[in-house]
């Protein structure tokens, strides 16, 4: 027990300033583990002092990578960039003002909704931000539409029923042409058209300058258009207009929250590893998974406020660091698988895995200091229910740990919008300081190209299956053989438009094979 005071004492940071604190004294590498790294971490200080001055960090598309001056200006490379920063959060601010105090307003009332169309990083920060910022009282309310399931679509517009006229749209999409997006973006615009009302009046397009939907946008007089800079990226969009404009909109404090961000980032620019709460993170990862990805990482927030922050995680943790080959071209098949919910839920549900079960995973506790902003209430003796969920993280952390399971305690002092802001900074960081210590590309995702890339073509596929079916019966495999393609791809073509298609007829046989698919 006296060892692993010593211990604590020796790997717990705490930042004073700014209230954060990383302890990974339940990580059970040895003493000169963070010196044996000590060149591997030197070399990515480096890298990241020259991808802050500007430099080209993502070779593969050519690309600076500036989300770290969205935060703090003044760092960007050229004074013309520092000036589309400053003139854009003060567009956003504006704007969001004149919305709040109605001087941009629908024909009657107010806006008082928000719907925002977007997919990945275009919607999981601002969602992640609503959940955990959102409080009674404020200006608007948020609705999003992240997929391109048209269930999905229909359940909002069943919530918002007859306050079309009150809801504000925002398109999120850098190139404009990302097609989750642009359906529901259409879905919007036929759903205002069948309501009588003037979409345009309506909307608002956040995107990269000169793409397809700005050109949308402009061409049909939308209310206002806010840029996507292409040296940020989707997954690190948050503190441009992707996340900004949303948050000025529901009322969250983006100054603060930018603050928040700059903080966290001045705090890790530290070249000393042991007082570098970003570099602690990576290099907790690296020992974790051995350098080779061979555990994952279970997020466990004892917040309600803090649950989307795995889903946040997901994305900017798999998408960067998810890579087959590093940046000499060598095969490494590198990443972090993310998952967690919070606590003390998961305590109900897969904790009980995480003690007893297989050991593939390391643990990170995220600990919010303040439990309410009211004052506290005793449910049993002389406890409160915030008494309880900080004795559940405690208990869980020391039970993981006698079962020689691994954890990472950061703690933050509260849910605001600045320590929020300074959570998003400090991962942010680690990722790019990881990507480093394994010698990738953290900046790219050929994956998802690819999956968009098969997807399209299968749309193509189904155009000529749809152009083939006729009042003969035919099975995917007689279909397939006339258009020379997959079989297995024809049938799915087929049995997916016969569920949507009144047109498109089956007769179910007993093996799939024989099942054939006709026009009524």
């Amino acid at each position: 027990m006296n060892s692993l005071w010593q211990r604590f004492q020796r790997y717990f940071l705490r930042y004073n300033d700014i209230g954060f604190t990383i302890d990974i004294s339940r990580m059970r590498f040895a003493d000169d583990f963070l010196q044996s790294m000590g060149a591997r971490a030197q070399r990515a200080f480096s890298e990241m002092r020259q991808l802050e001055a500007g430099a080209i960090a993502n070779p593969d598309e050519r690309r600076m990578v500036g989300h770290y001056w969205l935060r703090n200006p003044g760092l960007a490379p050229s004074a013309s960039l520092r000036n589309d920063i400053e003139e854009t959060n003060a567009r956003i601010k504006k704007f969001a003002a004149e919305i709040h105090a109605g001087d941009i307003a629908p024909a009657t009332g107010k806006f008082r909704h928000l719907l925002l169309i977007g997919i990945g990083g275009s919607a999981l920060g601002p969602q992640f931000l609503a959940d955990a910022l959102g409080k009674t009282g404020d200006p608007m309310d948020a609705f999003f539409f992240d997929n391109t399931d048209p269930d999905g679509f229909d359940r909002v517009w069943g919530k918002l029923k007859d306050a079309l006229e009150e809801t504000l749209v925002i398109v999120i999409s850098k190139s404009g042409g990302t097609k989750e997006t642009r359906n529901g973006m259409v879905e919007a615009e036929m759903r205002y058209r069948a309501g009588r009302l003037d979409f345009a009046r309506h909307a608002v397009a956040v995107t990269g300058v000169g793409s397809e939907l700005d050109r949308h946008a402009q061409e049909n007089d939308w209310l206002a258009r806010f840029p996507m800079d292409d040296w940020v990226g989707g997954r690190t969009s948050v503190m441009s207009p992707v996340g900004l404009l949303p948050m000025a909109l529901l009322g969250f404090e983006i100054d603060r929250f930018l603050e928040g961000a700059a903080a966290m980032d001045q705090l890790t620019r530290v070249d000393v590893v042991e007082q570098n709460a970003a570099m602690l993170l990576a290099l907790m990862w690296f020992y974790a998974g051995e350098g080779q990805c061979a555990k994952d990482m279970v997020v466990l927030p004892y917040k309600d406020r803090l649950a989307l922050f795995s889903r946040y995680l997901q994305q900017l943790v798999m998408e960067s660091l998810g890579k087959e080959k590093d940046r000499d071209g060598k095969i490494v098949h590198q990443g972090i698988a993310v998952y967690g919910n919070k606590g003390s839920t998961d305590q109900h549900a897969y904790v009980q895995q995480l003690r007893d079960g297989v050991l593939n995973f390391f643990v990170t506790f995220i600990e919010v200091q303040k439990d309410r902003t009211a004052a506290p209430l005793k449910v049993e003796d002389d406890f409160t229910s915030g008494d309880y969920l900080h004795s559940f993280l405690r208990g869980t952390r020391k039970a993981l740990f006698e079962k020689q399971r691994e954890s990472i305690t950061i703690g933050m002092p509260d849910v605001s919008a600045f320590s929020i802001g300074a959570l998003i900074a400090l991962y942010e960081r680690a990722v790019g300081f990881y990507g480093s210590l394994v010698n990738i590309n953290g900046y790219n995702q050929p994956g998802v190209e690819a999956g968009k890339k098969a997807a399209t073509e299968l749309l193509q596929l189904q155009t000529k299956v749809r152009e083939r079916l006729n009042r003969n019966p035919q099975t995917a495999d007689q279909m397939a053989r006339a258009l020379r393609v997959d079989p297995e791809s024809v049938y799915h073509l087929l049995v997916h438009l016969h569920a949507n298609d009144p047109t498109v007829q089956s007769a179910v046989e007993k093996k799939v094979a024989a099942d054939k698919f006709f026009l009524a």
